[in-house]
């Protein structure tokens, strides 16, 4: 018998709510209040997501994102700054030890990513997974190289991931890009020169694909969904039933959104690096 974990599908939201949203869902998870969660939603208006380490006014162009109406918030888990405009997020969480994700962070994410493998190729999507450690020129942006298990069509990434761990629980969100500007995107980043900025904006554009490329057609936004919950499903061994948020999660996301998300004070604070 399949373990039943829960569907949410939330649609467009802001930067603020959508981040909120995934810490909820972890805190209520970590309670035990909720079953794992897999959730997808798309963001409103388009936003820049930093890296939990990431020193936002050192790396984002904090007053041409204002210009252009976009964003900016800093995730829960690690990686670098990524774009969020026309795509499919997924977010995952389930406990860190006696889950079908459970293990190392690599394993899980191994597990993940076949799962979302799974849910590509139901798209007619070529897609694999990168088993080597890429090597990463400094820059803010991320997808600029596939690290070990994530997506790949061919050598270009296709699917960016990030994971944190707290309260025993795993807590995984991933962009699947349905097309990318990669022009705009280095409009908001911050580079030393324009020299830099023209060499590493052809080298993204070499090294990244979008879902709409890799599969030579036009995805909606419904039909990804369906396929990437099928695939995780299959993989994870979990029926996942649809469902909603519990008014205690939103009460939880909206203080979080006053609180923390939605706050300079959390979104543009310098974060101390771990010691490795």
């Amino acid at each position: 018998m399949s373990t039943k974990w829960r569907l949410l599908e939330t649609g467009p939201a802001p930067g603020d709510w959508n981040m909120a949203v995934d810490e909820a869902l972890l805190l209520h998870h970590a309670r035990g209040e909720t079953p794992p969660t897999v959730r997808f939603y798309t963001w409103s208006p388009p936003a820049v997501s930093i890296g939990y380490f990431q020193d936002a006014a050192r790396e984002v162009d904090l007053e041409a994102c204002q210009k252009q109406g976009i964003t900016v918030v800093r995730r829960l888990t690690g990686g670098r700054a990524i774009l969020h405009d026309r795509e499919v997020t997924y977010s995952l969480v389930a406990a860190e030890d006696g889950s079908p994700v459970s293990g190392t962070v690599l394993e899980s994410y191994l597990k993940i990513s076949r799962g979302l493998l799974q849910g590509l190729r139901k798209l007619g999507v070529p897609a694999g997974i990168n088993e080597a450690d890429a090597a990463r020129r400094a820059t803010p942006a991320c997808f600029q190289a596939p690290a070990r298990y994530e997506l790949v069509v061919g050598e270009r990434k296709l699917v960016g991931s990030a994971q944190a761990r707290k309260h025993g629980c795993v807590l995984q969100h991933g962009s699947i890009p349905l097309l990318l500007d990669a022009d705009r995107l280095f409009t908001v980043l911050n580079f030393s020169d324009a020299g830099e900025r023209r060499r590493l904006l052809a080298d993204f554009k070499n090294g990244v694909v979008s879902l709409n490329e890799a599969g030579g057609r036009s995805y909606s936004y419904a039909e990804v969904v369906m396929a990437l919950a099928d695939g995780l499903a299959g993989v994870l061994g979990v029926e996942l039933e649809k469902g909603k948020l519990t008014p205690q999660e939103v009460i939880t996301a909206q203080r979080l959104v006053r609180e923390k998300y939605g706050r300079d004070q959390w979104n543009r604070k310098t974060v101390p690096r771990r010691l490795v």
